[in-house]
């Protein structure tokens, strides 16, 4: 990952510094389960069907998961059975937890999308009222916040040190938490202050043996050219952790809104993603205005941007779309390209991100944006 997050030097000696912080969680923790059956079930309807509307929510605890919303799709999906793949593939196995891919009880409450929203969505139609933003800043390589590009690169690394079998103590559920010094005039970032990871582990785990691992392995070759040795670190502050998962705590999609997106960097609409298809512009809208907000720093424009939509229910021009540099460039010379260059209409912008396929349980974990590979990152 150090690759990903090369630092930016600063370009002031002596400054004053603010330091802010963002978190991250991995694909076992109760709420991304969630996110992740939700967005596996939106993906076998769209491989089918690419026309197919999907507002997905689900709720996981102990043996119980429950799928409620609303699908209208010419698709044949055994929802149940994807949700159990899932799980399985996120590695709730085991038997002995109320939680496990064979053991769950799966409830449906699924009927169809309403006629008054299908009218407006059918002829190009914002399925919802609602404003979405898209954020970008050169500080790292990514185009993303510092803060959060660590959490989610050290949240990816538990799964896939558990994943590999070489540390099977191990767990699916995980917490990760980075602070991050910033210079206040220049808005760089100076310098990594705390990492926290909180990890799920097998009951007989010490303690120092999970936080030597941390300290000698994940964080430096995770934090690479960002490592130093006056990082605070703190591991399971609690001194244990080794119940985890749905099996000890309520999962529920769309709260992990702020984990999502930019660590709390950039504004948020309030609007979730998983388990919605690209005609919900919740989704479609915060993904193109992330695209749209990249090409303004790639452009030169800006050292930050932020892009503002703002929709109806049922009207496929945005009413209103706006463009925020931060001091960092000139707002009304970067408001006149996005408005010359980008159609912010709903079906525009599934057209140019090529939206309507199978794409969205890759999205689910780590952030949905910053990563390689995504539509919106090219």
């Amino acid at each position: 990952m150090a690759s990903i997050i090369h630092p930016h030097p600063a370009t002031a000696t002596v400054a004053a510094l603010h330091v802010f912080s963002s978190e991250s969680v991995s694909e076992g923790h109760p709420d991304k389960v969630c996110d992740f059956i939700a967005d596996s079930i939106l993906d076998a309807h769209l491989a089918q069907d690419a026309a197919a509307r999907v507002a997905c929510e689900v709720l996981c605890k102990d043996g119980h998961v429950v799928l409620a919303g609303e699908i209208t799709s010419a698709a044949n999906v055994d929802h149940a059975a994807v949700a159990r793949a899932a799980i399985r593939h996120i590695g709730y196995t085991d038997p002995a937890e109320s939680f496990n891919a064979d053991g769950v009880r799966v409830t449906e409450l699924i009927s169809q999308q309403a006629p008054e929203i299908a009218q407006g969505v059918d002829v190009g139609g914002a399925g919802d009222q609602g404003l979405m933003f898209g954020y970008a800043t050169d500080e790292t390589s990514a185009l993303m916040p510092l803060p959060i590009l660590l959490a989610h690169a050290l949240a990816r690394r538990l799964a896939d040190d558990r994943r590999s079998g070489r540390h099977p103590w191990l767990r699916p559920d995980a917490k990760t938490q980075v602070s991050v010094a910033y210079d206040s005039a220049t808005g760089r970032p100076t310098e990594v202050r705390t990492v926290l990871v909180s990890t799920q582990h097998a009951a007989d785990t010490a303690q120092a043996d999970i936080r030597a691992h941390l300290e000698r392995e994940v964080i430096p070759q995770v934090l690479g050219d960002w490592h130093h040795g006056a990082i605070e670190v703190i591991v399971n502050p609690t001194g244990s952790f080794a119940q985890g998962g749905p099996s000890a705590d309520c999962g529920v999609t769309g709260r992990k809104i702020i984990v999502d997106t930019y660590g709390g960097m950039g504004r948020h609409g309030g609007g979730a993603f998983s388990g919605k298809d690209p005609s919900k512009v919740d989704r479609s809208g915060a993904y193109f205005g992330r695209f749209v907000a990249r090409q303004v720093i790639r452009e030169g424009l800006a050292h930050r941007c932020e892009v503002q939509v703002a929709y109806a229910i049922g009207r496929a021009q945005p009413v209103s779309v706006r463009v925020e540099t931060f001091g960092t460039g000139d707002a009304q010379t970067a408001e006149r390209f996005v408005a010359d260059t980008f159609d912010f209409r709903p079906n525009a912008m599934i057209e140019r991100l090529d939206l309507r396929r199978p794409i969205y349980r890759e999205t689910t974990n780590y952030g949905h944006f910053g990563r390689a590979g995504l539509p919106w990152e090219a």
